[in-house]
């Protein structure tokens, strides 16, 4: 039986994924397009004006891109503590009516939006954006090139992931071996970060947004964010209303949820996900399995225990148990362009290989063939959720919790349990309350949400829509995680629209 690993934790990573496998009107003022970056001139605490009159030198980062980085205090609650270096790059507007810049976040917590917009500009943003806006990733703290959070090394972290324990899954005995790995992971963290490790929290990720917007020389954020990317773009309208310029939240949290309720509804939200991928398969020629949705699910369920009590073996080595399973079966759930690689991946385990499990696993973990992590998004998941969240690992609430799971998503739910134990112990703790998010006299502020969406369920699109004073909600109905530029062209116009004309539409356009 597997150790814990992302896909019993909250807030599945939600990068967007490109799944190769071999992603009433606002008016601004234009801002001029800068050569270098000129900070805005703004008032601010004398403790804060370091930081906030630097002046960004831009390099040449090659295929037309440059990037810098930027200085953030390690604690805004006492800026002379230290600072942290924050990894920016951008595409400067390709037209000549530039309005200024557009931030974009990919999701996580600890996706890189360097890379989404260095690797993956045109998923990430379309040409019209592009025309317009300065578009700019960055990396969170404690996100990849940033200051960031580090843990483990690769082995180390394949044990984390991929380690098999060997009590019987929801026993005491399994709850202490999964608290131990969970703790010893807390306890490298913190050697390893230092402080920064308690600073990594999503308010402080939004100080950092406004901060960034000022040396980008805007007077308001304009801003593009993708599931996790949300959260963090509603916190900055709750602390900086009045800096809101254009803020486009796409597959939305939302932020008054429990760790548990997010738990639960993400559950449901993969069981359903998977019933959609089953329907679809059930109707082609290649789909692995035969009958009924109902009697592919209880299939699917019976693999994923079976894998538990009796892990297959990889040619590396590897032995792939339930939670890995899942993973890998969660990985092309994010997009329904991915449903025939699922196919073809349950397909060979269910004739005994584990080899094509391990490869969608590793590409949600960000492990390479050589078995090397290539960023930090583990561990930058965990540090972030850890003190974003409350978490209570009593293990008469966790198996309450469990039986409420599994009744909620029979499949997907078991696997999804006991997830708390991760950061019970963890070095910070979280400290306030999870509430509702106002934004009370920001401007106008797009929410879109996808029907089945798994990762983020539309749910949470129209609740945090609801929540915000001047929420507007655009709703795709359709398949996968997130939906601008991704979708139809009814989202990307209205979301097209709004950044670039401030327009906001009516009503729910129903796309």
């Amino acid at each position: 039986m597997n150790r814990r690993n992302r896909a019993t934790s909250i807030a599945a990573v939600a990068l967007t994924l490109t799944l190769a496998l071999s992603g009433c009107a606002t008016l601004f003022t234009a801002n001029p397009a800068p050569t270098d970056s000129t900070p805005t001139g703004e008032q601010v605490a004398d403790n804060l004006d370091p930081f906030y009159s630097q002046v960004l030198q831009w390099d040449d980062c090659g295929d037309g891109l440059q990037c810098t980085e930027a200085s953030a205090p390690l604690d805004y609650s006492d800026p002379a503590a230290g600072d942290i270096s924050l990894a920016l790059v951008r595409q400067v507007a390709t037209g000549n009516d530039r309005i200024g810049s557009l931030l974009v976040n990919p999701g996580g917590p600890g996706g890189s939006g360097y890379d989404f917009i260095k690797d993956s500009l045109d998923f990430a943003t379309d040409a019209t954006l592009q025309e317009s806006f300065d578009v700019v990733g960055f990396d969170p703290r404690g996100v990849g090139r940033s200051s960031a959070v580090s843990c483990y090394d690769s082995s180390a972290m394949d044990e984390y992931l991929y380690g098999l324990t060997t009590a019987e899954r929801g026993t005491d005995a399994w709850i202490a071996e999964l608290a131990a790995s969970s703790d010893a992971f807390a306890a490298a963290c913190a050697q390893q970060t230092g402080p920064l490790l308690g600073t990594v929290d999503t308010k402080s990720a939004a100080r950092d947004l406004d901060l960034l917007r000022a040396v980008l020389g805007d007077t308001h954020l304009n801003y593009l964010g993708y599931s996790y990317g949300t959260f963090l773009g509603a916190t900055y309208a709750e602390l900086f209303p009045e800096k809101v310029g254009r803020l486009v939240l796409d597959g939305a949290v939302d932020p008054s949820t429990s760790n548990f309720e997010v738990t639960k509804t993400q559950a449901v939200g993969f069981e359903n996900a998977l019933r959609a991928y089953l329907t679809d398969c059930l109707e082609g020629k290649d789909c692995p399995f035969r009958g009924s949705v109902d009697s592919a699910m209880t299939t699917i369920g019976a693999l994923l225990n079976s894998v538990d009590a009796s892990p297959i073996t990889a040619t590396d080595g590897r032995q792939l148990g339930g939670n890995a399973l899942l993973t890998a079966i969660i990985y092309p759930l994010y997009q329904a362009t991915a449903w025939p690689q699922l196919s073809t991946m349950l397909d060979t385990v269910l004739h005994g290989s584990a080899d094509g499990a391990f490869q969608f696993a590793d590409a949600y973990n960000g492990r390479d063939a050589d078995g090397n992590y290539t960023d930090n998004s583990t561990e930058s998941f965990m540090a972030i959720n850890c003190i974003d969240y409350s978490y209570n690992a009593d293990p008469t609430v966790m198996r309450a919790q469990a039986a409420e799971l599994e009744a909620a998503a029979p499949v997907i739910g078991p696997f999804m349990s006991f997830g708390d134990i991760g950061c019970a112990n963890w070095p910070y703790k979280f400290t306030g309350e999870r509430t509702e998010i106002h934004a009370s006299g920001a401007a106008p502020i797009l929410v879109v949400g996808t029907t089945n969406d798994p990762a983020t369920p539309y749910i949470w699109a129209q609740k945090l829509a609801e929540q915000l004073d001047s929420g507007s909600l655009v709703t795709y109905t359709g398949e996968g995680h997130t939906a601008y530029n991704k979708s139809n062209s009814c989202v990307n116009d209205a979301v097209d629209s709004y950044l670039v004309d401030g327009i906001v539409p009516a009503s729910d356009p129903q796309c």
